[in-house]
């Protein structure tokens, strides 16, 4: 009782101290008072950002075993099941752009971690059910939607607790790390339903062709209880920034600004690409090496771990230059999966894939960097989240232009046209506005 009474005091201490004043600028309030808060509310931020992207991939990985387990759903369908939840997640992120300056940082993150046990039960339950209606499994994709919005909330949360010189790698190691479970969720999910932890309340497992068994639900039952120890820790170890605070109007006039859609047509290019490619690897994996399918989690994590180096390598070189590089990798890459896939020549479609992965999450991290250079504060974190929830479309239409590519040309690989093309403009935005001698904005 009395340790919990002490937990209760601290926290409105706390609150009641950092409500009155933020200003991570002030090099004194900094190192005496800002930093210690700062860097709790960002490894907070992280684990709950991890469980928003697992939540939102789950079907990354479960739409590759449906059909295994008695579902009887074609390979559009299963596509589409696994790009629902990035359409869902990326039109989320314009109302959770906005949401920290309304509700408040810890607020909006308790809120948003906690709602994640909706989908996260009901997908658990739908899949021990061969027979469920393909109109529930979208609904449930959909709802996994939830989770895509956090990305656009948490960078903007985080935004406002550090100075502009470190910016870069708090965002790099919030949205790398967050990224992260994208990977998890492709790695521990195969192991997970292999094992019947939960016992007789887990359900039944499911039978495969071969005799062995599975327990699929297990896909995501197992993030139940991290689910709920992670909003509990957000309420009582999250802060709101007084700061922070703005009205839907004052945020809103990002959208007037030229730099704005510079900016989120570079993030497009950059995670659009990392999210998009981690949510179609599994199916593109199985269609074109099925023998491989269990590496599907290596592009996303490689992504993820890079991610916090781009930001990182930007702080230091400057993130248009490191952008600019970036982009040239990307084109490089895709071209180089195209000929490694067209002469089935397994390893060089796999180092060219996981080649694009890291340079797509170094990108995403020298993009972020940008935005608080290009923009002052309070018009920074809005636009984060701005650009975020145009570049999570990436996990939708990615999905679909490899589906519509398989069934229009035979395979999937000629989606990689498309994709060439939109790196090659955003190289020459890029370099026009920011990397160039006499650029518009130096970053």
């Amino acid at each position: 009782m009395s340790q919990t009474l002490k937990t209760a005091s601290d926290y409105a201490e706390r609150k009641s101290r950092i409500g009155s004043y933020w200003n991570p600028e002030d090099p004194e309030f900094w190192e005496k008072e800002g930093k210690k808060h700062a860097r709790r509310n960002l490894w907070i931020s992280v684990p709950t950002l991890m469980l928003a992207f697992i939540v939102w991939q789950i079907w990354s990985i479960v739409a590759a075993r449906l059909n295994d387990i008695g579902f009887q759903f074609t390979q559009s369908q299963l596509f589409t099941l696994a790009a629902v939840p990035g359409l869902v997640g990326a039109t989320l992120r314009f109302i959770y752009t906005f949401a920290v300056g309304k509700f408040g940082g810890r607020n909006w993150v308790v809120f948003s971690t906690g709602v994640l046990l909706i989908p996260a039960i009901g997908v658990g339950l739908a899949v021990q059910n061969p027979n469920t209606p393909y109109w529930v499994m979208l609904l449930l994709a959909a709802l996994c939607g939830l989770g895509g919005g956090n990305f656009s909330s948490a960078l903007a949360n985080i935004s406002f607790f550090f100075p502009k010189k470190e910016k870069g790698t708090a965002l790099g190691i919030n949205g790398g790390l967050g990224n992260m479970g994208v990977s998890v969720v492709q790695f521990v999910t195969p192991l997970i339903v292999t094992v019947g932890v939960f016992g007789a309340i887990g359900g039944e497992p499911q039978v495969l062709a071969d005799g062995s068994k599975i327990w699929l639900q297990n896909a995501a039952f197992i993030w139940v209880i991290p689910i709920v120890f992670f909003t509990i820790l957000a309420y009582f170890g999250m802060d709101n920034l007084p700061n922070a605070k703005q009205s839907v109007s004052e945020q809103f006039v990002i959208v007037k600004r030229k730099h704005t859609w510079i900016m989120t047509w570079l993030y497009i290019a950059t995670f659009g690409s990392f999210i998009g490619y981690a949510a179609a690897f599994p199916l593109l994996l199985k269609s074109q090496f099925p023998e491989h399918v269990s590496l599907a989690f290596l592009g996303a994590f490689l992504a993820a771990s890079f991610r916090p180096v781009g930001g990182w390598l930007s702080d230091k070189l400057g993130g248009a230059r490191v952008t600019n590089y970036v982009l040239m990798t990307m084109g490089l890459g895709a071209a180089a999966v195209m000929y490694f896939t067209t002469e089935k020549h397994f390893i060089g479609f796999i180092v060219s894939f996981m080649i694009l992965f890291i340079a797509a999450g170094m990108g995403s991290g020298s993009t972020f960097q940008m935005i608080p250079i290009i923009f002052p504060p309070k018009e920074a974190a809005p636009v984060l989240g701005f650009t975020a929830a145009f570049a999570a479309y990436g996990s939708f239409f990615i999905p679909k232009l490899f589906g519509w590519a398989a069934q229009n040309t035979g395979t999937p690989i000629t989606a990689f046209y498309f994709f060439i093309a939109f790196y090659i403009v955003s190289i020459a935005l890029n370099w026009y506005y920011y990397a160039r001698k006499n650029a518009e904005v130096k970053c």
